[in-house]
């Protein structure tokens, strides 16, 4: 049986962590070892951060529209109260988008939401 040689395989597997580890600082940018442990540990980090960044984008949402709808004297859980209350099912991302874009459409939102949590002034 012929013998198989292992260069090809084994040079294009380094080449393709040490492209991954560009931009690395020392060592871990062009030694084979510690260029793999570096984009091992990267990647785990780039895993756990797709799940934190949705957390992020979620919390600027819900201080964009606090700070919108206190202009208006409601505070925030209030403002989601009354929504729920009034039945309008709209998410967070639209709201905040809305509470930026079209100020107008924003307003009457809070107002049918005020209306239906009863909800006294508070600033």
């Amino acid at each position: 049986m012929a013998r198989v040689k292992r260069g090809v395989t084994s040079h294009a597997k380094h080449k393709k962590t040490l492209k991954a580890a560009k931009g690395f600082y020392g060592r871990r940018k062009n030694t084979i070892r510690t260029a793999k442990a570096a984009v091992d540990r990267a990647m785990q980090y780039a895993t756990r951060d797709r799940k934190n960044k949705k957390r992020t984008i979620r919390a600027l949402w819900i201080q964009r529209l606090n700070a919108a709808v206190r202009e208006h004297g409601i505070v925030y859980s209030r403002f989601i109260d009354g929504l729920n209350k009034a039945g309008i099912s709209v998410d967070r991302k639209v709201l905040s988008d809305l509470a930026i874009t079209q100020p107008e459409a924003f307003a009457v939102l809070v107002e049918k939401a005020k209306a239906a949590a009863g909800a006294v002034a508070h600033a």
